[in-house]
């Protein structure tokens, strides 16, 4: 067998897109500004670190894996790669699936086991390891997730897929148990082994090994208990592949206290600190602990209200059980962290997310970032991911509302949220705004009253990075935001600071509101594709300004629209 070496990323520039300049929006000034009633105060030390910032932010996943393979699919991979210095993550269902490779809503496939005549196992690595080259080409990392159950394997093969949307009671074969789990054992063995052939010990090792999806529900149609002997086995298969491995699980739907969902999580966690494999006895391998979070919009009054409370609810549960349990101190990846639990739905038919689209979702995602870190923080537990499950659909309308980060090639408003985080550096510092929501409120309440005008502030060996927004679940609410930004803690030998401004909002970075001023089309022409590609690239507010610090501080003023966010980027030269 030929071994691939996945390649290491020549680290570009993250900001190539700086020539695209738009003069808009309140300068950034320097100096003394009148306090006024209404201006939220934001004080950012540059002097007063909180730690490391953890790019919690640079994970991706989606169901369809066969797209990975498209052109978009390929072309948007090079992006996220491109967003951040860190390496980015990609997680995608259906990897071990019996079917032909035809991607549909939900639904992808691989084919890499099946069985002969004499019931024999047999591997095909084609249309997976067309799926993992694309990966090592773009320079993204896998988070392998290992399911669903081929057909041959599965103790319910019939009816084996059933196109989306499926109706209720109807089960799909892939959702079940293996026949034999020591064949799931030596499959997920096999897919191991052949990717450490192929890519390398050392490149196979930085992956993550995720066991399953969601098997609290409709994912899974077996027990705890058969779940727990289906992560077993596939856990000591992945380590007898590759010892350094780090493999964990169970990827629990959104936890609450009393539901399934967390008493599944609690049981899972004491299964394996209890040393009882059921893969031939011993310890049960675990690295990491993942569950999912997500919020839930609605409708009122004709305009959606998101449901931010529900998300941060979600991750505070899950991460006091974690702490509660044996593994307090295993990293934790939220592997899904979403405003809601459907991507494949779009907004035609389900008009609660009807956000998807404009800039009601990256300011989502700005604040929900931020509750995850603080709540993490609080519940002393190690976060290292919130997975935003979002990726891109072939064969779709422009815009057509699927919680995507890309449509028809053409970036949305979501995607220059990662941007923008990719630009945070990796010291945090303290941070504080005046109009902030605390964290605790928004759990209990969501961002309903007031808005969220909010920040988070990080600082690197020869600059730092502001990001602000301002947020609220009604998409009715229409409130400007006026901060004034002091930042301090500039040291003293520090006699010019290079200042940028990035925007997402209605008049920038946004593809959605130019796509709609040209008519909506559904056929653009090839100069208006041109255009809405260039709308889709993060934008400068305005030219960047070199300022002179005075006494180790400035003082911006920021104008922040609603659902905007703003990214101060400072450069600075000691003399």
């Amino acid at each position: 067998m030929q071994k691939i070496q996945w390649p290491r990323a020549a680290r570009r520039p993250h900001f190539a897109l700086v020539h695209c300049l738009l003069a808009a929006g309140a300068a950034v000034a320097l100096g003394q500004t009148p306090v006024q009633m209404n201006v939220d105060q934001v004080q950012v030390d540059l002097s007063a670190q909180t730690g490391p910032f953890t790019p919690v932010y640079r994970w991706f996943g989606y169901d369809e894996s066969n797209y990975t393979t498209t052109t978009n699919g390929k072309a948007l991979l090079g992006k996220l790669e491109a967003l951040s210095p860190e390496p980015v993550y990609i997680r995608a269902h259906f990897l071990l699936a019996s079917g032909d490779g035809k991607p549909e809503l939900k639904w992808s496939s691989s084919n890499v086991y099946s069985e002969d005549a004499k019931g024999n196992p047999v591997y095909d690595w084609t249309i997976l390891d067309g799926i993992f080259d694309a990966y090592a080409a773009a320079h993204v990392r896998p988070m392998v997730e290992l399911g669903f159950m081929p057909k041959t394997l599965s103790t319910h093969p019939d009816p084996y897929h059933i196109p989306w949307p499926t109706k209720p009671g109807e089960v799909e074969g892939w959702s079940f148990p293996p026949k034999d789990y020591a064949r799931w054992g030596e499959l997920v063995f096999r897919v191991a082994q052949h990717m450490a052939a192929r890519y390398g010990m050392a490149e196979v090792s930085t992956w993550y090994w995720e066991v399953w999806n969601e098997p609290d529900i409709f994912y899974w149609h077996g027990t705890e208990e058969e779940y727990f002997k289906l992560y077993d086995y596939a856990a000591a298969g992945v380590k007898r592949a590759i010892p350094t491995a780090r493999v964990g699980g169970p990827a629990t739907t959104g936890p609450i206290p009393g539901s399934r969902s967390a008493q599944f999580l609690e049981a899972f966690l004491k299964h394996c600190a209890s040393g009882k494999s059921s893969a031939g006895g011993g310890r049960v391998p675990l690295d990491f602990v993942s569950f999912h979070v997500k919020g839930k919009p609605t409708v009122v009054d004709g305009q959606v209200q998101m449901g931010l409370g529900r998300e941060l609810e979600n991750a505070e549960t899950g991460f006091a059980i974690v702490r509660k349990s044996a593994f307090a101190r295993l990293p934790v990846i939220l592997s899904e962290a979403d405003p809601e639990g459907c991507a494949a739905c779009s907004a035609q038919q389900h008009p609660e997310t009807a956000y998807r689209n404009g800039t009601l979702y990256p300011t989502y995602t700005a604040a929900a970032m931020k509750g995850l870190l603080d709540l993490a923080a609080r519940n002393h537990v190690n976060l290292i991911g919130f997975l935003t499950w979002a990726f891109e659909f072939e064969n779709q309308p422009y815009f057509a509302g699927f919680r995507t980060l890309s449509t028809n090639g053409i970036d949305k408003a979501e995607l220059n949220f990662f941007r923008m985080a990719g630009m945070l550096d990796s010291e945090r510092v303290a941070a504080t705004s005046s109009g902030a929501v605390p964290v605790e409120s928004i759990v209990d309440a969501g961002v309903r009253a007031q808005p969220d005008v909010d920040v988070l502030a990080t600082r690197g060996s020869a600059g730092a990075a502001v990001m602000l927004w301002n947020y609220h679940d009604d998409e009715a609410a229409r409130t400007d935001a006026d901060a004034q930004v002091t930042i301090r803690g500039i040291a003293p030998a520090v006699k010019n600071v290079l200042v940028e401004r990035f925007v997402i909002d209605d008049d920038h970075s946004n593809a959605l509101t130019v796509w709609e001023r040209m008519g909506a089309p559904q056929q653009p022409t090839s100069e208006q594709i041109a255009k809405l590609k260039s709308a889709g690239r993060l934008e400068l507010a305005e030219s960047p300004e070199w300022l002179h610090p005075a006494n180790g501080q400035l003082r911006l003023d920021v104008h922040l629209q609603p659902r905007s966010i703003a990214l101060l980027r400072l450069t600075w030269r000691a003399h």
